[in-house]
């Protein structure tokens, strides 16, 4: 493998891990950070900044972008960055691997496939939503991701959280009525790189979507695994 991938928010939990693991199968990587450098991660980068997005894209030319980057609490970083990442990536000709989350559903239905219409209830859903419409306007080609709770290195907000309930250092409460399909971050990078090196066509029902979703088949119950 000698194609180059750019790892947008190659300092989190995931794309940290997608950078990683992307290295030890031989891709030439290039990874963003926003505040902090790491050795994976040398590109500083604010997706809320088109200019910006578009002159590293084009400076860097990878084959593929992977898409990791995203802030619950800011519109312009979880919906306008995503979108500023797919016009750039379009205007070199990258494959683009969108990263979104369940949380564009409400969970009123109890499973959702990937034809399923997202219906957010909450801001951070409704902003992952409009990312999801804008990746696909720019570019019907690329994979959207939809994932769901992120486990597996103990650097993740949910285990990150939990611990801290457990050992006082924060105050509140978890979930009693909630249902969701885990993910070990490993599995869910390899996944995203996978689709990473796919450039056939998909079978019929993802070509008219282009969504994967690359959960558990089973749905434990969330209160004993924290939030």
């Amino acid at each position: 493998m000698t194609d180059r991938i750019l790892v947008t928010g190659a300092t989190g939990q995931l794309g940290s891990r997608v950078a990683e693991r992307a290295a030890e199968a031989g891709w030439s990587v290039v990874g963003t950070h926003f505040r902090a450098a790491t050795q994976i991660a040398g590109e500083q980068l604010d997706i809320r900044e088109p200019r910006a997005v578009r002159e590293l894209v084009r400076r860097v030319r990878p084959d593929v972008v992977i898409h990791t980057a995203a802030r619950r609490d800011d519109w312009r970083i979880a919906a306008d960055g995503a979108a500023h990442v797919a016009v750039a990536a379009a205007a070199q000709n990258s494959r683009l691997v969108h990263v979104s989350s369940d949380a564009v559903f409400s969970g009123r239905e109890v499973d959702y496939d990937e034809s399923a219409l997202p219906d957010p209830v909450y801001q951070y859903g409704a902003a992952k939503a409009a990312a999801e419409t804008a990746v696909r306007a720019v570019d019907p080609a690329a994979a959207v991701v939809r994932t769901s709770l992120i486990l597996g290195d103990g650097r993740g907000q949910h285990e990150i959280l939990t611990r801290d309930l457990i050992a006082g250092r924060v105050q509140g409460a978890l979930f009693t009525d909630m249902i969701r399909k885990p993910v070990y971050v490993d599995d869910l990078a390899d996944a995203l790189l996978e689709l990473a090196a796919r450039r056939l066509p998909r079978c019929p029902q993802r070509r008219r979507t282009g969504c994967y979703q690359p959960l558990r088949p089973r749905r434990p119950d969330r209160a004993p695994r924290g939030p």
